[in-house]
């Protein structure tokens, strides 16, 4: 389905029973809805209404051209209204990588609209950024050069990202999905909307996350540092979980689908 809200359209897959317990899955970069495909079966099959959106400027959904259209703020509205579309008061959030950063501010500001919360990956917001955190996402700073990111990443068959993403299994998905036009930049604009260098200065001020929630980290994640994942628990005022999965890349969702699968049919009941 197309949900037509704040200006753009989302691409919209729905799984499960109508009358089943509602769960949207929110993917990351490069990613699309597909990167559920393990889970989406899964929770469809456990009674669960299963909604996975394209994120805007990724898969099949708009690609607004300007970074100014790709604030996170702009995302947690898109949330509310595929849950409006899809006539979801509440529903259980999960999200991994910009999907999980998503999903804990969609928690944070419309808490009424989440039963709980899964963040796989990617930390609280406001989780200390470490030492080992700041060299292993040297390329959010990359990524900030317009156009030349663009021109190298997509060179040589898309070489750089090939050497970016090792053992990342999508990757031939992904290219074909970045090949869209516009479509690297949209998704590119995802970090220079939300991760372009600021003077420094203190963090912002966040209401607390008030609603359950689980954080998974995989101990094969070359981008995220695991101790921002379990520091999270600072910023919850609910039930908190903390799962760690060995031997899984960042991509949890497609190197650890059974585990990931288990944890959540565990959580969501």
């Amino acid at each position: 389905m197309i949900v037509s809200a704040n200006g753009i359209d989302l691409y919209v897959e729905v799984h499960g029973d109508d009358g089943g317990v509602p769960v949207i899955l929110l993917h990351g970069w490069p990613d699309s809805h597909a990167v559920w495909r393990a889970q989406v079966p899964v929770l469809a099959a456990h009674g669960f209404r299963v909604i996975t959106p394209d994120l805007r400027g990724f898969g099949q959904s708009s690609r607004p051209k300007g970074k100014e259209h790709y604030r996170l703020r702009d995302s947690v509205a898109d949330v509310a209204a595929i849950l409006d579309a899809c006539g979801v008061p509440q529903a259980h959030v999960v999200g991994h990588d910009w999907g999980s950063a998503v999903a804990w501010l969609t928690a944070i500001y419309l808490p009424d609209r989440v039963r709980t919360l899964a963040a796989i990956s990617v930390p609280h917001p406001l989780a200390p950024v470490t030492m080992r955190q700041r060299e292993m996402a040297w390329y959010q700073l990359y990524f900030q050069f317009e156009e030349v990111a663009e021109a190298r990443v997509r060179y040589n068959d898309w070489a750089e990202l090939r050497e970016l993403t090792p053992g990342y299994k999508d990757i031939e998905r992904a290219i074909a999905n970045l090949s869209r036009p516009g479509a690297l930049t949209a998704t590119l604009n995802w970090y220079r909307a939300n991760l372009a260098p600021r003077p420094p200065g203190p963090p912002p001020e966040l209401p607390p996350v008030t609603v359950p929630t689980l954080g998974i980290w995989s101990d094969g994640d070359r981008y995220l540092d695991g101790p921002r994942m379990r520091a999270s628990v600072e910023f919850v005022q609910a039930p908190w979980r903390y799962e760690e999965i060995p031997g899984a890349t960042h991509w949890i969702p497609l190197d650890a689908p059974e585990r990931l699968n288990e944890l959540l049919l565990d959580w969501l009941a």
